[in-house]
C-alpha cells in the first residue's frame, strides 16, 4: 500500500459509513473492509479500521455507534444540529423540483447534491421519484448567483446595477426584452407566489420596488454606498402589507369572503388582519394593504370575495366588472 492509500484510510472508512450504514443497516468490521475493497480496491486491516473509527470519534467528533454499543455493528448517527433528516432532504428536493424561479438544470444539480448527503437506502426510497414540473420554470441560470451577490451587497451596504427583462410584444412576436438597467439600493430578498423577489429602492426614489430574481441579469455590486437606511421593522411592515408583490402606500381595506378562503387569507395576509365570522360560511376581514395588489387578489377570487371599503377600490372593481361584461356580451 502506498503512502497515498495509507493516508486515505480514514476517508475510505468515513465514506463507507456515511453511504452504507444507518440504524437499520449496521456494518461489521469485515463488511466495512469488504466494501472498501469493492469500491476503492484497497485492502485495510481490521485493526486499522477500528483504530480509524476511534479517531473519527475522538478527534473529529463523529457520533459512531459501535459493536460495543449495539452488539451488531457500526453506523454513523445523525447529529440533529448539523445533519438533515430524510424528511428534510425530501422537502428540499421537492422545493427545488417544483420551484419556478430555478432553471431546471440548476435544480437537478442541487437535487443531486441533496441525494449525495443521504445513504443509499434513503435514496432507494426515492429512486422512482418523478417531477411533474411547472411549465413556467425560468431559463435564467443566474438566479443562484443573484442570491449570493444581492446578499453580499446588503451585507456590504453597497448599491447594485443590473439588466432587468420582461416578455414584450415586438412586432408579431413575443420576445424577452431588457426594459431597464436600474441602479438600486437592495434591502431584502422575499418569497411570494413561488417566486423570489429583491426588495430595493431605485436611485432618485424613496419607495420600495420589487424585482424578480429570475429576470435580473448581469448584476454588478457597486462601490457606491446605500444612503437610505431601512430598519428590519420597516422592511417587515412593508412585506406584511404588500399584496401580490405590488409596491405603494397601504390603505385600510374591508372585504367579505366565503369560508373557502379562510386558510388562504390567514396564510397570505398573516395574523395581523382582523377576521370576524358573519355567518356559518362567510367572514369579514379588515387589513392595511397595497390597494393595487389587493385588487389583483380580489379579482382572482371574484366569485367569493366582495370588497366593501375603501369606496375608490369598490368603484374601480365595479368598473372593471362592467367593462368585462361588455367585452363578453354574446
Amino acid at each position: 500500500m502506498d503512502l497515498y492509500e495509507k493516508n486515505g484510510n480514514i476517508l475510505y472508512i468515513l465514506n463507507i459509513l456515511k453511504k452504507y450504514s444507518d440504524q437499520e443497516h449496521k456494518l461489521s468490521i469485515n463488511e466495512i473492509k469488504d466494501k472498501i475493497k469493492e469500491i476503492y480496491d484497497v485492502d485495510i486491516d481490521p485493526r486499522t479500521i477500528r483504530r480509524n473509527i476511534n479517531l473519527l470519534q475522538e478527534k473529529f467528533d463523529y457520533d459512531v455507534s459501535t459493536f460495543t454499543d449495539n452488539r451488531k455493528g457500526y453506523y454513523i448517527t445523525n447529529d440533529p444540529e448539523t445533519d438533515f433528516e430524510p424528511g428534510e432532504i425530501r422537502a428540499i428536493i421537492d422545493t427545488f423540483s417544483y420551484s419556478t424561479f430555478i432553471e431546471p438544470k440548476v435544480a437537478k444539480e442541487i437535487i443531486k447534491k441533496c441525494k449525495n448527503m443521504q445513504t443509499i437506502y434513503e435514496n432507494e426510497k426515492i429512486k422512482n421519484y418523478k417531477v411533474y414540473s411547472p411549465k413556467g420554470m425560468t431559463s435564467n441560470r443566474e438566479v443562484i448567483k443573484n442570491i449570493e451577490d444581492i446578499a453580499n451587497s446588503i451585507m456590504n451596504k453597497n448599491k447594485i446595477k443590473f439588466e432587468y427583462w420582461k416578455y414584450c410584444i415586438v412586432g408579431d412576436k413575443i420576445k424577452k426584452k431588457i426594459i431597464s438597467t436600474p441602479t438600486v439600493s437592495p434591502y431584502a430578498i422575499i418569497y411570494d407566489r413561488q417566486q423570489l423577489y429583491m426588495l430595493a429602492i431605485k436611485d432618485g426614489q424613496r419607495e420600495f420596488y420589487h424585482y424578480r430574481l429570475d429576470r435580473i441579469k448581469d448584476l454588478i455590486e457597486l462601490h457606491e454606498k446605500i444612503k437610505i437606511n431601512k430598519t428590519e421593522k420597516e422592511i417587515e411592515k412593508y412585506t406584511d402589507s404588500s399584496v401580490e408583490v405590488f409596491s405603494g402606500n397601504e390603505v385600510e381595506i374591508e372585504a367579505e369572503c366565503n369560508e373557502l378562503l379562510l386558510e388562504e387569507v390567514i396564510e397570505k395576509f398573516g395574523k395581523k388582519i382582523d377576521i370576524r365570522p358573519i355567518s356559518k360560511d362567510k367572514f369579514k376581514m379588515k387589513l392595511s394593504a397595497n390597494p393595487v395588489g389587493f385588487k389583483m387578489w380580489a379579482m382572482r377570487n371574484l366569485d367569493i370575495v366582495t370588497v366593501t371599503k375603501p369606496t375608490e377600490l369598490v368603484k374601480e372593481l365595479k368598473d372593471i366588472i362592467s367593462n368585462a361584461q361588455k367585452r363578453y356580451t354574446l
